[in-house]
């Protein structure tokens, strides 16, 4: 069964996100609007105090007076700064006016704009939450089919009245192929956890001496299908992990030598390109499909998983093969040959 996360939980972390990029441009919006609004008054505050100063250089010490002696006698500084103080009072207005209008603008544009980067934000989350989902559903998935197998079997087998020591033989041997089976399975799972979550001491290492010994290590399972391997690899010496990266080649030898043909061959070539070392291990097997290749590095992906259970495969070869190439600061590739077969190539950096 899937794990599901609950219904409009990622739409409504959306909105709470959205709302608070948008607390953040109205706090910004009001701040840039207050300081606007000092210097605009400041400076208008300079210029009629400049205009007075002028008025009053100009008119000192005379009266403007009319001619009905009961009209009071009028200073002209004092009449501009009764016509200051009305278009003052204009400019605060129109000054309100724009601000509220470049605010209510500001609002509107950055609600959208601020929903539109939520999304962008938790988009990787929301993947990274569903991937999550999806791969601890099929990981138990996986884990239950041999435990369900091992029990079936082992309550047939305790039905019967009696048994001879063949009998029972013969299902210990069934349970241990199982139990190697989760083994190997809770082995990957725990190696790709580590290759994600920790980093590798990475140094000079000698390509050739990496094919040899993963050649070396897959030469039993290679013989049990008489395929042949065969190593052309320039020399060079790259900067990465050299433990980690004769894994990465036993899983990619090891794939080859499970759905390539019997008494196939299995290429291992090697050579600098620019300022990177291509690793590339090529054999004659069917190939990838088309719809498969961009799916073949996710964990626990298997395009046929029939064959793929047959051959004893569970889809995180591959995956962790993925995982070790990032943590030597390189990446990993898949292509189907033009002559048929598949490629899997390793884009490494030289040690200079």
């Amino acid at each position: 069964m899937a794990i599901r996360y609950p219904k409009g939980m990622f739409r409504s972390a959306r909105l709470k996100l959205t709302l608070f990029y948008l607390v953040i441009l109205v706090c910004f919006s009001l701040v840039v609007t207050v300081a606007a609004r000092v210097l605009a008054e400041r400076e208008y505050n300079r210029s009629v105090s400049a205009q007075l100063s002028e008025v009053r250089d100009m008119f000192w010490g005379s009266r403007w007076q009319k001619i009905d002696t009961e009209i009071t006698v009028l200073r002209p500084d004092r009449a501009l700064t009764n016509i200051q103080n009305d278009e003052a009072e204009m400019v605060r207005q129109h000054l309100n006016r724009d601000f509220m209008v470049i605010n209510s603008l500001a609002l509107l544009i950055g609600g959208v704009l601020s929903y539109w980067f939520a999304g962008r934000t938790l988009r990787p989350i929301e993947e990274a939450h569903r991937a999550q989902a999806r791969f601890a559903s099929d990981a138990s998935h996986e884990l239950r089919t041999p435990l369900a197998s091992m029990r079936v079997e082992n309550e047939v087998f305790l039905r019967q009245p009696s048994f001879t020591q063949e009998e029972a033989r013969e299902q210990i041997e069934s349970n241990l192929e199982e139990v190697q089976r989760l083994e190997t399975l809770s082995n990957n799972l725990l190696a790709l956890t580590h290759y994600e979550h920790s980093a590798l001491s990475l140094s000079k290492v000698d390509v050739v001496a990496v094919a040899e010994e993963a050649v070396e290590r897959a030469k039993v399972q290679a013989d049990s299908r008489k395929a042949s391997l065969v190593i052309d690899v320039k020399p060079a010496s790259v900067h990465g992990h050299h433990d980690s990266l004769v894994q990465l080649l036993g899983i990619l030898l090891d794939n080859a030598i499970k759905y390539g043909p019997r008494e196939g061959k299995i290429v291992i070539h090697g050579q600098r390109q620019g300022g990177q070392y291509i690793v590339r291990v090529k054999d004659q097997g069917p190939g990838i499909a088309k719809d498969d290749l961009p799916h073949i590095f996710e964990r626990l992906y298997r395009s046929d998983k029939a064959r793929t259970a047959k051959a004893g495969g569970y889809g995180l070869g591959l995956a962790l093969a993925r995982e070790i190439a990032k943590a030597n600061q390189g990446n990993i590739t898949a292509k189907n040959n033009k002559d048929g077969g598949a490629c899997l190539e390793v884009r490494l950096n030289l040690d200079r």
